[in-house]
């Protein structure tokens, strides 16, 4: 017999010791999956039992905002962007905003790429995040090597030495973002799921919303997922990866966005940090599927709004 909904809750609100079987149970497993060879955790049989552990996961773990960051996180999501601009035919003032900014590396990293595609576009890009000492932080743009202290990550471990010498001064142990990569980047404390905050942000032709919204429940998340769409302005692109697949396919598919397949599949592929936490945690990415039937539009990241033509509320309602 099947256990019912009221008997999972409660295995997954058990307690031995104080402490939850069922973290000891995920972080076995993962620990196993880390070492297991990439041919065994294709097979099918051994992606289905991952699947089973993402769903324990994403039921189970408490979902809570992280400010963990680094530059050039994701390369390939990087050069695309690079790429998008480099074929932009107007040489007008590129609207583009960064959510979930924290310190402000991947504000940085992709003011970086534009200007280095398009060094003759004005950019107007804006950071936003949730946290004010975050925003604070990326304002100063400032960073130390190794590890910040309040990310608790190395941010720039992903930067060669000729990158890190492009982008920043050095003061000592102090990285300082140079004049010319912080030209028309401003910064703003705000929760993108108010309402007057996405309307004071007003629709951009670029939106970079990673690794945020998978901190939130699904139906918090669809709904500010929706709400973020709509600040991009038609014909323009958002990109958005670290969110549960699920919301993000099922919100593509009904506003009707149109996925970029360039570097489709490296783009999944590009974020170590998200890979490695499949399956057992609530922010792991699933492994790419190409036999899935809707795989394109359920792996992207980075989707073209051509406009609104499903206009829907926050509810999902039509």
């Amino acid at each position: 017999m099947r256990p019912g909904r009221d008997q999972v809750r409660e295995l997954l609100r058990l307690k031995l010791f104080g402490k939850s079987p069922v973290n000891g149970f995920l972080r076995v497993n993962q620990q196993v999956w880390n070492r297991l060879p990439e041919f065994v955790t294709a097979s099918s049989l051994v992606r289905w039992y991952g699947h089973r552990l993402n769903w324990l996961a994403r039921k189970h773990n408490t979902r809570k905002q992280a400010v963990a960051t680094l530059f050039l996180r994701n390369r390939p999501e990087l050069e695309l962007i690079r790429r998008l601009v480099d074929r932009w035919k107007s040489t007008d003032v590129l609207r583009a905003a960064v959510l979930g900014c924290s310190t402000g590396a991947e504000a940085y990293s992709v003011a970086w790429s534009i200007r280095r595609a398009r060094p003759d576009m004005r950019v107007a890009l804006r950071g936003v995040d949730i946290s004010e000492e975050a925003v604070g932080k990326a304002e100063l743009g400032v960073y130390t090597s190794p590890v910040s202290e309040f990310t608790r990550t190395a941010v720039l471990e992903r930067m060669t030495e000729p990158e890190i010498a492009d982008l920043f001064d050095r003061d000592g142990e102090w990285m300082v973002v140079k004049s010319w990569a912080r030209e028309g980047v401003d910064w703003c404390v705000g929760d993108v799921r108010d309402a007057a905050m996405a309307e004071s942000l007003g629709t951009r032709e670029m939106i970079v919303a990673n690794n945020f919204l998978c901190h939130m429940d699904p139906d918090e998340a669809e709904k500010c997922l929706r709400r973020i769409g709509r600040l991009v302005s038609a014909g323009g692109y958002l990109f958005v990866s670290g969110v549960d697949l699920d919301v993000r396919e099922k919100v593509a598919r009904e506003s009707g966005w149109k996925p970029v397949e360039e570097l489709l599949e490296e783009i999944h592929e590009g974020d170590p940090i998200l890979r490695k936490q499949w399956p057992c945690d609530y922010s792991g990415l699933e492994p790419l599927d190409t036999k899935r039937g809707n795989w394109r539009l359920r792996y992207a990241a980075a989707f073209q709004v051509l406009g609104q033509a499903v206009v829907m509320n926050d509810n999902g309602d039509k």
